[in-house]
């Protein structure tokens, strides 16, 4: 079983400007886990949603930029930052991202990232010093709602693993935008776009590789012996399901390439008149079982499908410590209010087995009991946070407006 990490990848200090409701926050805590509680909308969410913009992608509500700067007599902030000093397994760390001033990065849903004040060009340097994983309300219908929320869940945990995974899907998704503009603009260029089926062709087949290879090990880690360690969390069966998929488990990956380059030049004229590209890995889709229960997990109950949820990203949280050599930082957002008393004392276990610093959200500090002692309890109330009252034992000193 695996036990806490002498090396623990924490966030030491946290700095808001203009972010949702706060205006500027600075808020010091120790690599311990943080429970935050407050009443609904006082801006709980809106800390682990900060935290989760030290990752690559569009933060845990996927929100467009623009949304996400404080909101001042309906007019919101054309700018907002956040900033961490952060404990890496290589040492400390500032890492730093937001928009600046220029209302050209708002237009073009694109923010910038620093590293100890220097500016870098891309997200995927943020995956190279920190891990960052998240579970949310949101995602509690991840099992019923559309392939694309399943596949955004899969992404994020290769993510973790592989911070190339980010550019390599970006530079897919820009290729079939390309094509796509092509085909319903008529343009008869079959050279120009049997360019660009050959860069859909390369990524596409990379990125179903890696998710692929990212769902094998968690396949693998849920049904191994270490998996009843996770109980009383369910244990989950995963499987990616499409074309490109069934292509890679019968042949090499440049067998696929042709597959799939092939499938689009023959699919041109049928993808301008639809509007989409029919064939890729943007069309597959994870499948998740109860295996237990022998059941897919979207005919599970609302309480299995959200025990499923944590014993994956349980899971992931797990391989990530022994890949990286330190826990991700986890960010659950109201993720005991739906669970019973041992399922909470066992999730609190196995964050502690862990060794992460987990930050952990609720109205109720009576849903956190397992934490207490362990853990820093604060108080969150009109964008201010404070020490909860009956947790003086820690030496934290909360700052901000």
């Amino acid at each position: 079983m695996l036990r806490a990490n002498e090396v623990v990848a924490a966030v030491r200090r946290l700095d808001l400007t203009d972010f949702r409701n706060y205006r500027s926050l600075r808020l010091d805590v120790e690599p311990a886990p943080v429970v935050l509680t407050g009443a609904n909308g006082a801006g709980k969410t809106n800390l682990l949603e900060a935290l989760s913009f030290l990752a690559p992608g569009r933060g845990l509500r996927q929100a467009a930029l623009g949304d996400v700067g404080r909101a001042v007599d309906d007019e919101v902030a054309a700018s907002w930052a956040v900033a961490a000093r952060i404990d890496a397994p290589n040492g400390q760390i500032t890492l730093g991202s937001g928009v600046e001033s220029s209302t050209a990065d708002v237009q073009r849903n694109r923010r910038v990232v620093h590293i100890d004040g220097a500016p870098v060009r891309g997200q995927a340097a943020l995956a190279e010093h920190l891990s960052i994983v998240w579970l949310t309300p949101e995602m509690d219908r991840l099992f019923q709602g559309g392939s694309s929320g399943r596949r955004r869940f899969i992404d994020r945990m290769v993510f973790g693993f592989d911070p190339e995974h980010v550019k390599r899907l970006s530079a897919y998704e820009q290729a079939l935008r390309g094509r796509q503009r092509l085909l319903h603009d008529s343009v008869e260029d079959a050279a120009w776009l049997s360019v660009i089926e050959e860069t859909i062709a390369s990524y596409g087949v990379a990125v179903a590789a890696a998710r692929r290879e990212t769902a094998a090990k968690l396949d693998a880690a849920l049904k191994s012996s270490d998996a009843t360690a996770s109980l009383p969390f369910p244990r989950a069966g995963l499987e990616l399901i499409g074309e490109v998929d069934t292509w890679l488990a019968e042949e090499p990956a440049l067998a696929a390439e042709d597959r799939l380059r092939a499938a689009l030049a023959a699919s041109r004229r049928r993808d301008g008149s639809a509007g989409r590209t029919e064939h890729g890995p943007h069309r597959s889709d994870l499948r998740v079982s109860h295996i237990d229960k022998n059941r897919l997990a979207a005919r599970c109950s609302t309480g299995e499908q959200k025990a499923l949820l944590i014993a994956i990203v349980l899971a992931h949280a797990r391989l990530l410590t022994l890949d990286r050599g330190a826990a991700p930082v986890l960010l659950l957002d109201e993720v005991a209010a739906h669970l019973d008393d041992e399922r909470r004392a066992a999730l609190a276990d196995r964050i502690f087995d862990l060794g992460a610093q987990a930050w952990l959200t609720g109205t109720d500090e009576s849903l956190f009991e397992s934490f207490r002692g362990a853990a820093q309890f604060l108080r969150v109330a009109d964008a201010t946070v404070s020490q909860a009252a009956d947790d003086r034992e820690h030496n934290l000193v909360p700052k901000g407006d």
